[in-house]
């Protein structure tokens, strides 16, 4: 990816896929009223398009695209589709001919050999004829679907590209569906298929995680002229996931000028779809999550503490209010003294020096599994010590609980 400005902003579109890629994962199951709840959240995050499901897969997938098509006011409903008519027709019975229709073509010689058995001609007779049947039913938004595109060569992709864009395809997506490719690879791939095709086709592009490129890759592609990202909420998705839209947000956030792309994303709505999220399939939050994660916004690092109590922009680049986070200041045996006095001296309690080191002792250094003091309890702590009834609550920036 370069780091050119560009001079002129384009719009880049954000499609959502956590309620189909995400949810086929094992683990993600959801029945189609709580695909609907997410759904909904999803759409107050901004997002363009949302990926209902897929409708032949099974009487919940349809159930849970009829839903989301009827309920969905901002943002487009799309479903994935084999490139056969008998998908493409459920999928009319399930969302109506107005939504975006998927037709998923293969795209590698591995998977026309091993995983289909048919060869090259069978595939794009296929494509031909589900994109053309999509076109009879009164369709006009679809895609046409490349699952393993970074896997296959140009004289097997660019066919298939123009066949299924001469027969009324206005979108071709890009799977990375391995997540084999690094970001030069990608966008090297990225660029030549935007040079096959008209300016007024849309590029898409879906990326995997099992080299952790999968953000890596997606920026490659924008910078490489593609026209959306496929994402998933917190990465959710087969295997090791896919780019989480949350950290695609983020940078579409503080690099869009780099970028030379603006978005409809409102950052501060995702972590409450993110929520919702983990309760409907048990998510465990990780620690170390970018924007979702635990200590995304937490320090309990005395050298770190030191700066942020000063000013936060010190150790803090991405802001928590914008994602609906909040800061947290811990208090641990990493902190320090100094951190702890500090600290003190914004809520308006100053102490002696051996109370303090008392306080300390007992408190936070005796603590050997590494757990950590929020500042509303060191607060309660110095308080009961001290015989106050009441203290002042630090700044409003600093005053914060754990994620």
């Amino acid at each position: 990816m370069t780091s050119n400005s560009h001079v002129f902003a384009r719009r880049l579109r954000v499609f959502d896929s956590t309620l189909r890629d995400g949810e086929q994962a094992p683990g993600n199951a959801m029945n189609p009223e709580q695909k609907l709840e997410l759904a909904l959240a999803i759409e107050a995050t901004g997002v363009d398009t949302i990926e209902a499901g897929f409708p032949s897969s099974s009487p919940s997938d349809f159930e849970a695209t009829k839903l989301i098509a009827q309920a969905l006011t901002t943002a487009k409903v799309a479903t994935l589709n084999r490139a056969v008519r008998a998908d493409i027709q459920l999928a009319a019975e399930a969302g109506g001919i107005d939504h975006q229709i998927q037709i998923m073509a293969t795209g590698s010689d591995v998977h026309l050999e091993h995983k289909r058995g048919i060869t090259r001609a069978e595939g794009l007779k296929e494509i031909v004829d589900s994109v053309r049947f999509a076109r009879e039913l009164g369709f006009t938004d679809i895609t046409l679907g490349i699952e393993d595109a970074s896997r296959g060569s140009d004289d097997l992709l660019r066919p298939m590209i123009e066949a299924g864009v001469a027969e009324g395809a206005r979108t071709v997506a890009l799977a990375d569906t391995t997540g084999c490719l690094i970001p030069s690879e990608f966008g090297a791939q990225v660029t030549r298929v935007r040079s096959w095709i008209h300016d007024d086709i849309i590029l898409s592009i879906h990326c995997h995680q099992d080299l952790g490129l999968s953000l890596a890759n997606a920026l490659a592609g924008i910078d490489a002229g593609a026209d959306e990202v496929q994402s998933t909420l917190a990465g959710i998705g087969e295997r090791a996931g896919n780019t989480p839209l949350e950290e695609l947000a983020a940078v579409l956030l503080y690099k869009a000028e780099q970028l030379g792309v603006t978005s409809r994303l409102r950052t501060e709505k995702l972590y409450d779809a993110y929520l919702i999220l983990s309760r409907i399939i048990g998510l465990p939050t990780p620690r170390n999550k970018a924007v979702f994660g635990e200590n995304s916004f937490a320090t309990q690092a005395g050298i770190h503490q030191a700066g942020m109590l000063r000013n936060p922009v010190t150790y803090e680049y991405v802001e928590p209010h914008r994602f609906g986070r909040e800061r947290g200041i811990l208090i641990g045996r990493h902190s320090g003294r100094n951190v702890i006095r500090n600290t003190l001296d914004q809520m308006g309690l100053g102490v002696e020096s051996e109370l303090l080191d008392a306080i300390y002792d007992t408190y936070i250094a005796s603590r050997e599994d590494g757990t950590c003091i929020e500042l509303g309890e060191l607060r309660h702590i110095i308080t009961e010590r001290l015989g106050h009834a009441t203290a002042s609550a630090a700044p409003s920036d600093l005053a914060v609980t754990a994620p």
